[in-house]
């Protein structure tokens, strides 16, 4: 079915085209963790990206000087109005790309996050707007996360409801191919409804509205975004559980 795509000049876009691809990785990643809560560091961005400390080090050094962001006295990172924008854009335009391979290409889910990252930093406003216009009324990536940023909404993280309460897995928080592998395998999906039936230190069940139980690791039900009832109190994402990915992937 053909997409009722917009004129090119009917779509406001912000143009990435002043930070290098490289910047705009880093950009992606310090929003990211804005975005889950964590502080913005030096420490915890080598930990998303799995670099080195003086590679990030050297790059926070360059980011700083072309304006994008500033950092105090205690090494916090924070954006500038600048930076912000170019981090937003780059961002919804991934989880764009994302969506666009999923739903018209049909890329699998826990394929496609690569695949975005090598798309979204060449795209056209032109391009860009016709993509828009093919997803149609999505709002989400194929993980959960908004697409327009800003609209993501607060959950718990799986691992931390009791047995017994009613979920609704909103996103997965750590997009790593290699445990977007394991989630698909397991059944979880955003969107998906059931009821915890088993949490413990081994396993976390999950039994779906048709009958189905999931099973995944305490470990990865920590990257899983939820909505309970009864919910636990809500916590921020810890930074050893950024990355489970045995390779670089990209945020």
């Amino acid at each position: 079915m053909r997409a009722n795509l917009p004129a090119a000049g009917s779509i406001e876009v912000v143009s990435s085209q002043h930070a290098t691809v490289a910047e705009e990785e880093y950009l992606e990643t310090l929003f990211w963790l804005h975005e889950v809560g964590l502080p913005k560091t030096g420490a915890n961005l080598a930990r998303a990206m799995q670099l080195s400390a003086p590679t990030v080090h050297e790059m926070i050094r360059r980011l700083e000087g072309d304006g994008y962001i500033t950092r105090a006295k205690d090494k916090m990172i924070s954006f500038t109005e600048s930076g912000e924008e170019h981090a937003r854009s780059i961002v919804s335009r991934h989880r764009l790309v994302e969506r666009y391979l999923t739903d018209i290409v049909g890329v699998p889910w826990d394929d496609v996050h690569e695949e975005a990252e090598s798309l979204e930093h060449n795209m056209s406003p032109r391009f860009e707007a016709y993509i828009r216009g093919a997803v149609g009324d999505a709002t989400t990536c194929p993980h959960g996360h908004p697409i327009e940023t800003g609209k993501r909404i607060e959950g718990v993280p799986l691992a931390d409801v009791q047995a017994g309460a009613k979920v609704t897995v909103l996103r997965f928080e750590n997009e790593a191919e290699d445990l977007l592998h394991v989630l698909k395998a397991s059944g979880l999906e955003p969107g998906l409804e059931g009821t915890l039936l088993t949490s413990d230190e081994e396993v976390v069940v999950l039994t779906t509205t048709d009958g189905t139980d999931i099973e995944v690791t305490p470990s990865v039900a920590a990257t899983v975004s939820v909505l309970a009832d009864p919910s636990p109190p809500p916590r921020v994402m810890l930074p050893e559980q950024l990355v489970l990915a045995v390779k670089r992937y990209g945020r």
